[in-house]
């Protein structure tokens, strides 16, 4: 990667632009996205480990379009252990069912509904067999306290094993042409194996699931540093997590390097083990050469970045994340390591630069809130539309969450300082509300910029792009006048 300017000053992502070069590769389905830090995404993003963000469902959906995610450290040691032998079971190509039983209630399937931008309730039988599908349409003007077995619709396709080797263009149709464009699949007993869409087919022939060694979707789980962290490591593994990210706001201090030096001696070298070891956040080379010989794999890189992130308004501590994620990465690659960049990213762009920098996968938090995925309870505004709320994970609310075991005094003398916001709304892109849609319009824009670069891969992408510096202005005058991105 090449600097037009030598720069007197940090740089954020609004700072900077790509120039065009000469390109031979003629589509973005020629770029390959695949990480290099053995995390195993075969796209470059990562939902955080955020409490409004990343949960059982974002992790499933995230690893199976060649994504991760990571669950956060105030999940309690057995819903991590649940969460995590649940998405491992996931199918790689079928989406996971909401399901009733005949004499569960409509009010009961509008509450599901929420949860899936196909918008299908399955109802099954006591051996799990198919019976029909609830929907909005069905709902609509009816006794919610109405049992879904008398109102259940029978025009959505069952699919099985047979239809699913398809060619991907024939499944597409068929699954297109129904009315809910969408199909129940069920296996070769006829029990319910999951739902699909005619966009999920199409997005099967253009991502690759992110998967172990035994052909399981990929998940990581955060550890505080003021947790038991050899016994939590140990847990971990045995539960079969793939990444473990040791995480603190200050990455670059004594319990961390502590924390790092006996996960790593639970873990072993790293030749010798498949789990990758990540720790954050700093900013600085130092910050990430200790972090490296101390025992981590990947190095996150963020201070203040956030949306939900209040630290640099409130202790002028943090840097500009390109001139970070810079940095850092030039001193992991020395070491063999690699780096996250954790943060700020608000449009595409800012992740293909942050991969430009030399980032391995960049981080998305708040911007991954607002879709059916994350855990967060759907809500309606006053105009009805509708938005999930996030929050910053060192904010009041998230630091209840987190010291919700310690005695009344302690967590009242904690809840006076808090660096994040406690209270945004999130709220759906219409008619576009599912991380996948996001997925979509993210690695659409990245994949575009490794063209324009004339590069096929990651690497390639770091040598070639050449960046320049820009102003406010030059920043603006590339905003469409009705931004979608505003």
């Amino acid at each position: 990667m090449h600097l037009i300017h030598t720069p007197s000053t940090d740089l954020t992502y609004d700072d900077c632009f790509f120039l065009p070069r000469r390109s031979a590769v003629t589509s973005r389905f020629d770029v390959d996205l695949r990480s290099d830090d053995g995390s195993g995404t075969t796209i470059p993003l990562i939902a955080a480990n955020m409490t409004a963000v990343s949960g059982r469902r974002m992790a499933e959906v995230m690893a199976r379009r060649g994504g991760l995610a990571v669950l956060p450290q105030d999940l309690s040691p057995e819903r991590i252990d649940s969460i995590v032998r649940s998405v491992k079971s996931r199918d790689l190509l079928v989406d996971h069912p909401l399901t009733l039983t005949a004499s569960g209630t409509l009010g009961q399937a509008a509450d599901l509904l929420p949860k899936r931008p196909h918008g299908i309730v399955v109802v099954i039988d006591e051996q799990h067999h198919p019976l029909g599908t609830i929907s909005a349409e069905e709902i609509a003007g009816r006794d919610s306290f109405a049992e879904v077995g008398e109102v259940l619709s029978e025009d959505v396709p069952v699919l099985g094993p047979e239809d699913l080797e398809a060619a991907p263009a024939e499944l597409h149709a068929r699954i297109a042409a129904t009315h809910h464009d969408a199909a129940v699949v069920v296996d070769a007993q006829g029990v319910l194996r999951g739902v699909l869409t005619a966009t999920g087919v199409l997005r099967s022939t253009i991502y690759r699931p992110a998967t172990d060694a035994e052909g399981r979707l990929r998940i990581a789980v955060a550890v505080g540093v003021n947790a038991d962290v050899a016994a939590r490591v140990r847990d971990l593994v045995d539960s079969g997590v793939d990444v473990i990210v040791l995480d603190t706001a200050h990455g670059h201090q004594d319990r961390m390097l502590e924390a790092l030096r006996t996960a790593r001696q639970v873990l072993g070298p790293r030749e010798g083990t498949d789990v990758r070891l990540a720790a954050g956040n700093i900013v600085t080379a130092e910050g990430t050469r200790e972090l490296i010989e101390a025992g981590a794999d990947i190095v996150k890189v963020g201070v203040g970045p956030g949306a939900m992130c209040t630290t640099r308004m409130m202790t002028g501590v943090g840097r500009p994340q390109f001139s970070a994620v810079l940095e850092c990465a030039a001193e992991a690659r020395r070491l063999g390591g690699r780096v996250w960049a954790d943060g700020g990213v608000r449009h595409p762009r800012d992740v293909a630069l942050a991969l430009a920098a030399g980032a391995s996968n960049v981080m998305i938090g708040s911007w991954f809130a607002g879709t059916h995925e994350s855990p967060g309870q759907m809500r309606s505004d006053e105009s009805g539309r509708r938005y999930k709320e996030s929050f910053g994970m060192a904010s009041k609310r998230a630091v209840s969450h987190r010291t919700a075991h310690e005695d009344a005094f302690a967590r009242a003398r904690k809840g006076l300082f808090e660096e994040g916001i406690s209270t945004s709304r999130m709220y759906l892109a219409e008619g576009r509300g599912g991380v996948e849609d996001l997925l979509d319009d993210i690695t659409a824009g990245v994949r575009s910029s490794y063209t324009y670069a004339g590069a096929a891969s990651t690497e390639e992408f770091r040598e070639r792009a050449v960046i320049g510096l820009q102003g406010a202005a030059g920043y603006d005058e590339g905003r469409p006048v009705a931004s979608s991105w505003s």
